[in-house]
């Protein structure tokens, strides 16, 4: 459990600079979809070097096969996040977009695991009144 809230947190810290960057690659060009292409490009090329380097072109073969038409969309998702992420960060600020994004994270995580046990517990329901509360407070400054 540690070692996941570790890697968690990293992960956390990880978004907020990527985001940084991002922004700042966006006032240097003339479209934010161009700094969504660099993100993705690298990210496809730095992931297909990891796959081709552990599986060989094995791994390439099983990837190719266990595309779907559905599985466009995680990546036009992402894609999304990070687009909102980088208009958040320089109209908002990173501390009010991260607080709605969370919030919103959880609310919508509350809701799916309601849907699959069947309800919540009173301290998970107070824990997220809590959070969108303090989300707000950040985001309206």
């Amino acid at each position: 459990m540690n070692g996941m809230v570790g890697l968690l947190m990293a992960a956390g810290a990880a978004l907020v600079a990527q985001n940084l960057l991002m922004v700042r690659i966006t006032s240097g060009v003339s479209t934010v979809l161009i700094t969504l292409l660099v993100n993705s490009a690298v990210g496809f090329a730095v992931l297909l070097t990891l796959l081709l380097s552990r599986s060989g072109l094995a791994g390439l073969a099983e990837a190719v096969g266990a595309l779907r038409y559905w599985a466009v969309l995680p990546g036009v998702l992402g894609a999304f996040v990070v687009f909102a992420s980088i208009f958040g960060y320089q109209r908002l600020g990173a501390a009010p977009t991260i607080a709605v994004l969370v919030a919103s994270q959880l609310v919508v995580g509350l809701g799916v695991d309601a849907l699959r046990s069947g309800g919540l517990g009173m301290s998970s329901l107070l824990g997220a009144v809590m959070l969108v509360a303090g989300a707000w407070l950040v985001a309206g400054r």
